[in-house]
């Protein structure tokens, strides 16, 4: 279900966004994904999306988003253009929050050109935007509003959107405020979602590939679960924009469309789930828990 109308009149409107119809098949959420047909697809472009290659090998794909962040992103994409991030780490592990790369010495030089960013990159202003929404039909405890665009959960008030610190979320390490970072050193939530720093910090993608190759790393033991220097910082081999690898390594990834009958079938399942496991339907369902479904293309 999708709606495309001022943001005034798209915040009313969802209040009253109905329950979807009760007699639709009696599925799963998996089952949904799993059936949906070639056009509740959509392609993600190679130059969203980023390859990582770390210590042995392992390989996270994340997936960029430019119409939310857009000077992070451009300025992440220089730095994966110049192999800023080949010989960096992996410097911090914190259990139930995330894993955060970079520089450990912070010393490395920038590339020439990188975007100058501010704290008022961390939301994008739509007030005078039309957007496509998929709405969330239940309350957020952190958000006026919160729904679907583009692929991407979004939180909204009357005047702004912004990606949330859900499970995977990518975002960007910065210093105290003013600072905004400028896309070197990332992180990525590998616990409970940390919602308190929604609007606080750049959130610029999620990993789509390879997660458990983050949150399974060991937890580092100094302040904030940074790697004290008896402990091992996991070696970042490379970073790559797919667009820039050869064709024969590029991966290709799709994301469902969140106006699709698909997708519409898939959030009604997460939030009212009835099936031979589940005997109570929870009810509703947040925005972080029903995270809009991605595959390798086939």
């Amino acid at each position: 279900m999708s709606h495309r109308l001022p943001i005034a009149a798209l915040l009313a409107s969802l209040s009253a966004v109905p329950v979807l119809a009760a007699d639709a098949p009696a599925t799963t959420p998996s089952a949904v994904v799993a059936q949906a047909p070639a056009s509740a697809w959509r392609a993600i472009p190679a130059e969203e999306l980023l390859v990582m290659t770390i210590e042995g090998g392992k390989r996270v794909v994340i997936q960029l988003a430019p119409a939310f962040a857009p000077r992070h992103v451009a300025n992440i994409q220089a730095l994966a253009k110049a192999h800023w991030w080949d010989g960096t780490s992996i410097n911090r592990v914190q259990d139930n929050y995330v894993v955060q790369w970079g520089d450990a010495t912070e010393k490395k030089p920038m590339p020439p050109g990188l975007s100058v960013t501010s704290t008022e990159d961390y939301t994008v202003s739509i007030a005078n935007r039309r957007l496509a929404i998929t709405p969330l039909p239940y309350a957020d405890p952190y958000a006026a509003k919160a729904g679907f665009v583009g692929g991407w959960p979004v939180a909204m008030d009357g005047s702004a959107a912004w990606l949330p610190h859900c499970y995977g979320a990518v975002g960007v390490g910065r210093n105290i405020s003013p600072d905004a970072g400028t896309g070197a050193e990332l992180y990525t939530v590998i616990g409970q979602a940390p919602r308190q720093l929604d609007r606080n910090i750049a959130v610029v993608g999620r990993i789509i590939e390879g997660m458990a190759n983050l949150s399974s790393l060991p937890r580092g033991t100094g302040d904030l679960g940074f790697y004290t220097p008896q402990e091992h910082q996991v070696p970042i081999l490379s970073v790559r924009l797919a667009s820039e690898l050869p064709e024969a390594e590029r991966p290709h990834f799709q994301v469902m469309d969140v106006a699709s009958p698909s997708f519409a079938d898939y959030l009604r399942l997460r939030a009212n789930r009835k099936d031979d496991f589940y005997d109570r339907p929870a009810g509703g369902v947040d925005i972080c828990n029903a995270p809009v479904p991605v595959r390798a293309a086939p």
